[in-house]
């Protein structure tokens, strides 16, 4: 597969405060923190054009309140990753409810993911749900304002994302792992400068 790969564009924030606000409403009984992160979220990154949001819970006994306040319309939720990650949420955002493109609203464990989510074009936003006293929510933090202030590492990040979109993968989960040596060792520089800079 080809993956969509843009040029950074500012309507990236304007998409995230206009689901920001709709998370904010629907979730509104757990008084959520909500990030916009990933590439989208850095000025001057290219990027798939989907929308990263970490939304930041109190605790773990919350993410499981979540799906219920999510479902229907065009969320899908994922817990076939719950096992692997279970100290997170995850749904995707869709440009068009899934019954009218005849998918799931629920991908479980012993599902196998329909090959029409693999269409990046259909996915307007990744939704991460973590509670905020986790390593993850601060690791995903410090890496994006790492990005943000450091030019030389994110145009290191933008070199790197350039090379690897020229190739053919068969999902986006293969293309991320192409980024991963990269993200795993500037994510450990992000944290320490994150931690001496946290006020």
């Amino acid at each position: 597969m080809i993956l969509p790969f843009e040029p950074y564009n500012p309507k990236w924030k304007e998409q995230f405060e206009k689901i920001k606000s709709e998370l904010a409403l629907r979730l509104k009984e757990l008084q959520p923190r909500i990030e916009h992160i990933g590439s989208t979220s850095v000025d001057g990154l290219a990027a798939k054009p989907i929308i990263d949001i970490m939304v930041g819970v109190r605790n773990e006994e919350e993410l499981d309140v979540v799906p219920a306040l999510l479902a229907g319309q065009n969320y899908v939720y994922y817990p076939k990753y719950n096992v692997d990650m279970p100290y997170r949420r995850y749904f995707v955002l869709l440009h068009d409810a899934p019954s009218a493109l005849a998918l799931p609203e629920v991908i479980d464990v012993q599902d196998e993911i329909p090959e029409k989510m693999h269409d990046h074009n259909l996915r307007l936003a990744h939704i991460h749900v973590i509670p905020t006293t986790s390593e993850n929510w601060t690791r995903h933090l410090a890496f994006r304002d790492y990005l943000r202030t450091h030019p030389s590492v994110k145009a290191a990040y933008q070199a790197l994302k350039e090379q690897l979109v020229q190739q053919q993968w068969e999902t986006g989960n293969d293309y991320n792992d192409g980024k991963d040596a990269f993200i795993q060792r500037e994510e450990q520089n992000a944290i320490r400068w994150y931690k001496e800079n946290e006020k």
